[in-house]
């Protein structure tokens, strides 16, 4: 839930970046066009429709770059190092990788790409350096990167002060921030002041993507490759299907008053159920042992606390049952309370 806040969080931050990168670029657009209006040997506007674009969306990648490599990166770390009792290590969500991943992997190259037409552009009109729209989200990022810089430090100083514990995780966090936003203040602040030359903007381009494939290779390194990710997936389908099962039989019982013989009985009875693992094609196993208890089993690709996300429990959200498993075939134990349920009523006889 955590993390699915955080990357609305990340999105809302880029719309307003952009809406306030549009109205920048539109009121730089107007005030050229009444310059040049008022004097005909003026220069050519230092804003068009093009730097607008441009500079919008070099930033708007950056912005989508830095979001996504912190969540890969934390929920790296949250992996590696699973919280204890410190809500500040707890950045939520699901262990996958994909979707970060993939994200840095198609935004960066657009991301250089963009600064790569900018830097030309500066290059043969270096007024378009000081344009309105280009400071105007430089200063807006430095502001953000410095803001953040500051209250890494001042977390880190009040969690030392405050006799709190300085886990390896949480460490890990304040670095990862510490680097990626103290990187980001150097970098803008080196371009305002015009200290910028090619051989530095090429190793700022090096030095970004060895850090975004860095964190790409601990990913797969900490998480599993796309492999192992599918296969996490598909027992996570596993367990939403048995948990389906297990729902329906619960059900069947409350109405009838008893469990069913087998999955065939409730299908027969207009009970949706998941009868077959999406992966083998088997049907899943459902054992009823004695009137109130059954199993209910499949096989499973890996341990479920097998380098997953430590925060997701496969806990089923009406009752306590844990449905975490090893590898393998697992059967989960299910118990029936009969006084949790209304016996159904006999019919009366005929006379």
């Amino acid at each position: 839930m955590f993390g699915y806040l955080n990357g609305v969080l990340i999105y809302i931050f880029i719309f307003l970046v952009v809406l306030v990168g549009i109205i920048v670029g539109i009121v730089a657009l107007f005030i050229n066009r009444n310059k040049n209006n008022m004097d005909p040997n003026q220069m050519k506007p230092r804003s068009s429709a093009k730097d607008v674009l441009l500079n919008l969306g070099a930033f708007v990648a950056l912005y989508t770059l830095v979001g996504n490599l912190i969540g890969l990166l934390f929920t790296i770390i949250n992996t590696a190092y699973p919280k204890i009792a410190s809500s500040y290590n707890y950045y939520g969500g699901s262990s996958s990788i994909s979707w970060p991943v993939a994200t840095l992997v198609v935004v960066f190259p657009i991301f250089v790409l963009l600064m790569w037409f900018l830097e030309k552009e500066y290059r043969v009109e270096p007024e378009k350096h000081e344009s309105v729209i280009h400071k105007g989200l430089t200063y807006i990022t430095l502001f953000v990167a410095g803001l953040v810089v500051v209250g890494d430090l001042i977390t880190v100083i009040y969690y030392f002060i405050d006799g709190q514990e300085l886990t390896t995780g949480f460490l890990l966090k304040v670095l990862v921030l510490l680097v990626i936003f103290s990187s980001l203040f150097i970098y803008y602040i080196s371009d305002l002041r015009n200290k910028l030359t090619v051989k530095s903007r090429i190793f700022w381009r090096i030095f970004a993507g060895v850090i975004i494939l860095g964190a790409i290779v601990w990913g797969f390194s900490v998480l599993g490759s796309p492999r192992t990710q599918r296969l996490y997936k598909y027992d996570e389908q596993k367990v939403n299907d048995l948990q389906n099962i297990n729902n329906q039989i619960t059900n069947f019982y409350s109405i009838k008053g008893t469990l069913p013989k087998n999955i065939e009985e409730m299908i027969g009875r207009n009970y949706y159920v998941s009868q077959v693992d999406p992966q083998n094609k088997k049907s899943y196993e459902y054992l009823k042992t004695n009137e109130t208890t059954y199993d209910l089993c499949a096989e499973f690709n890996k341990a479920s606390n097998d380098k997953m996300s430590q925060d997701y429990l496969y806990l089923d959200i009406y009752s306590t049952t844990s449905w975490s498993h090893p590898t393998g075939r697992h059967c989960f134990v299910q118990t029936i309370n009969p006084n949790s349920y209304f016996k159904p009523m006999p019919m009366p006889r005929a006379f």
